[in-house]
């Protein structure tokens, strides 16, 4: 590609996104910039406080249930005070709690830290998904849910690398500098975006208001959440089963942390580019493609046995994760009420939390009863019952947006799917 090209590319890729969105991606990018804790609590525990890895594993399972317990939470919050309160509420509490934990000693002071960190962190990201889809066209959306996508993994794979450094030199710095990077984010906020939550109209402050109830009985949406929950269950695996398996087979951390690394850097090259091609597509085929590549890029797993095999492999289902990613969060916003994102987008971040404390679970049954190449082999059958759930859901996908006053809006081209 040309560089003439390649600056057409990216021109169109940017072009066109308002002012607004171009600033929740900055605070974004800066939050994921300092994304040290999640990467290095495990050596801070084990090597420098002198823990076992069974309490490290407690620690990782309690950050994990307080992103459970607030991610809906969080939704509900978005959408009675606001998208902007929620996220300053969000990342000031993250701040606090993150900088907090660099200072606590106690074993119990630390776990129960640990989930106030867990539950703040996840808090903000329904916010996040609901301000954006108040703030961006809806034939914008998909685009602009991948360009986040790419400053969330941009941001962690520099901040990923820089974590090593920092905690060479000393672990609390680099909480400090999270907690600090994370309130840059709230000020970000308090300084440049405004509220976006839609205003209701007369006729739909006579409806019926959007609960927890009303996103629990809206069935298509919850068959979504399940399919999200399976996806995100064999995408876990890149972070749990692969480094096992890996292991069992005579290679080394450092083999493991060059083989993943081809997820970062493969996101960060072609997420623009393919969502350039993927932008208006049908999404019921995506997902059912992205589905059993992530299916079946796992489950090639269980014939590799070098680096450069394994390498392989997550290329396959890294570029599942490229186009399923601003795939789903598209038509979980087309599914979603306009005065009921904030619960919706927080019922689907819960589908990715539970699966974060399912996945570790289920990875260790299956290998230690049944061997690595059966979770291989399971991940394979998740993807392709995942693929014909997606067949079958979206047959009957609106052709028209719903509203919190059940009024259809215009088509957007990610849910025309008849």
């Amino acid at each position: 590609m040309s560089p003439a090209t390649l600056r057409h590319a990216v021109r169109e890729s940017v072009s066109g996104l308002p002012r607004e969105f171009w600033w929740l991606w900055t605070s974004t990018l800066i939050n994921r910039l300092g994304g040290f804790v999640a990467t290095f609590m495990a050596m801070y525990l084990t090597l420098d406080r002198g823990h076992s890895a069974s309490y490290a594993g407690l620690v990782a399972a309690l950050y994990g249930l307080g992103g459970v317990v607030l991610s809906i939470g969080g939704g509900v919050m978005a959408d009675r005070l606001g998208r902007r309160p929620t996220l300053l509420i969000a990342q000031a509490s993250t701040a606090v709690a993150v900088a907090l934990l660099g200072f606590v000693q106690h074993p119990a002071a630390i776990a129960a830290v640990a989930f106030l960190v867990g539950a703040a962190s996840s808090a903000s990201r329904p916010a996040v998904q609901a301000m954006m889809a108040d703030i961006v066209r809806p034939e914008d959306r998909v685009r602009a849910f991948s360009l986040n996508y790419w400053a969330i993994n941009l941001g962690f794979a520099i901040s990923s690398t820089a974590a090593g450094f920092i905690a060479e030199v000393s672990y609390r710095a680099g909480f400090l500098i999270e907690a600090g990077m994370t309130l840059a984010c709230a000020i970000v906020v308090f300084v440049k975006l405004p509220e976006s939550r839609p205003v209701r109209t007369e006729a739909a402050k006579g409806t019926e208001a959007v609960s927890l109830g009303t996103v629990l009985r809206d069935g298509r949406f919850m068959g979504v959440v399940g399919l999200s929950f399976l996806v995100a269950l064999i995408f876990q695996q890149g972070a749990v089963g692969l480094p096992i398996a890996m292991g069992e087979a005579g290679l080394t951390p450092a083999d493991y942390g060059l083989a993943i690394a081809v997820n970062g850097v493969l996101i960060v090259a072609l997420q623009i580019p393919v969502t350039r091609f993927i932008e208006h597509r049908d999404p019921r085929r995506l997902l059912i493609v992205s589905s059993v590549l992530a299916g079946y890029g796992f489950g090639l797993t269980a014939f590799a046995g070098s680096v450069g095999l394994f390498a392989l492999t997550v290329c396959v289902w890294t570029l599942a994760e490229i186009v399923q990613a601003p795939t789903q969060t598209g038509l979980v916003v087309a599914l979603s009420p306009e005065h009921g994102r904030g619960r919706y987008q927080g019922m689907h971040t819960l589908s990715w939390s539970v699966a974060g404390l399912v996945a570790p679970l289920m990875s260790g049954i299956v290998i230690d009863r049944f061997g690595a190449q059966w979770l291989w082999g399971l991940c394979a059958v998740i993807g392709t019952a995942a693929a014909i759930g997606y067949g079958v859901l979206m047959r009957r996908l609106p052709k028209r947006e719903p509203t919190a006053s059940g009024t259809p809006t215009p088509a957007t081209p990610e849910v025309t799917t008849a």
